[in-house]
């Protein structure tokens, strides 16, 4: 097999021959037809999470068909196609697995961070996080749902019978959401970086009903926020504009420290939290959704090889949509 695999923090992936491995117990091999490129990469790569297990293969959104199957395995077989997301393994065993909310597991393993991703002509996973694709829809176009829409389905979730929900930080993820959001009958506000006049023309092309810098205010309150960006500084302006008793909710796994705020911005039960993983229900029921709501996914290809150039022009955010690596 062929991996660009991360040696060393924030030092540029390595192409690299490796011996073909095999699927233990409890797992299946993939050989990976496509894999996007998510922000967790990017903060694997540059060092921005504590104790990344090194050297390792980045990327947890594999889309590929199974070649190898370790045993005891049921309801797989060489050829079925497969989704791997950064949620790789659970103990099964601990007080979070018992309550069926195995996101919060304590020993948990996470694809791209403690086990080798899919930036690679193949990839080990455990089969209970391997989700079923079916054959509807390409490669390409369903990498990009492995992370981005599996946590924004929580999302949508957390956030109830919200109706005008604002997105903070309109990328890969933010421009799936809007479309699984508007398929369930919400209005979009997005905020971009300022003067992003790019960006904010992409969400309003994906039917945003109002489209504008985070500095800006639109001209009416939102029902629930959600941030995708990764500046602590967009919670409190989030707190300031949703309705009461409503949610705040932090998509990302890293953000800069969240600054002191007054306790009004929270009083009349509004609520501030983050999402932790997803668990395997909630990937196994989007999926099955997938082919009625009709996702369109914007994507930029690029070959294995160039994985470095993928992670630095996500890293600036010069594109629309998603990176994919296809092999």
């Amino acid at each position: 097999m062929n991996a660009m695999v991360l040696v060393n923090l924030r030092a540029p992936l390595q192409w690299t021959e490796l011996p073909d491995r095999l699927p233990g117990p409890g797992e299946v091999r993939v050989k990976v037809a496509a894999c996007g490129v998510c922000r967790t990469d990017l903060h694997v790569v540059h060092g921005e999470l504590a104790q990344p297990h090194v050297p390792i293969i980045p990327s947890h959104e594999i889309v590929g068909r199974i070649d190898a199957v370790g045993t005891p395995v049921e309801g797989f077989h060489v050829g079925k196609r497969v989704g791997i997301p950064w949620f790789g393994h659970t103990s099964g065993q601990c007080p979070y697995c018992q309550m069926q909310r195995d996101n919060s597991c304590d020993r948990p393993l996470f694809t791209v961070y403690t086990r080798d991703g899919g930036f690679a002509t193949s990839a080990i996973a455990d089969a209970r996080f391997a989700f079923p694709l079916g054959e509807d829809g390409s490669d390409e176009a369903l990498a990009p749902l492995l992370c981005a829409e599996l946590v924004g389905w929580r999302l949508l979730g957390i956030t109830g019978k919200a109706r005008k929900l604002g997105l903070y930080g309109f990328g890969a993820a933010a421009h799936i959401l809007t479309q699984v959001a508007k398929w369930q009958g919400r209005s979009m506000y997005a905020f971009t970086r300022p003067q992003d006049v790019s960006a904010q023309s992409f969400a309003l092309s994906l039917r945003a009903v109002w489209a504008g810098g985070s500095d800006v205010e639109p001209p009416e309150s939102r029902d629930a926020a959600i941030i995708f960006a990764t500046d602590g500084n967009l919670v409190t302006m989030a707190l300031k504009t949703v309705q009461k008793g409503e949610h705040v909710v932090c998509a990302g796994i890293h953000m800069s420290d969240i600054p002191a705020f007054p306790y009004r911005l929270l009083w009349e039960e509004r609520e501030l939290l983050s999402v932790a993983n997803l668990t395997r229900h909630y990937g196994v029921d989007f999926l099955r959704l997938v082919p009625q709501i009709g996702i369109v996914t914007t994507t930029t290809r690029y070959p294995l090889q160039q994985a470095n150039q993928a992670v630095a022009v996500l890293r600036a955010g010069t594109f629309e949509g998603a990176a994919v690596l296809v092999p």
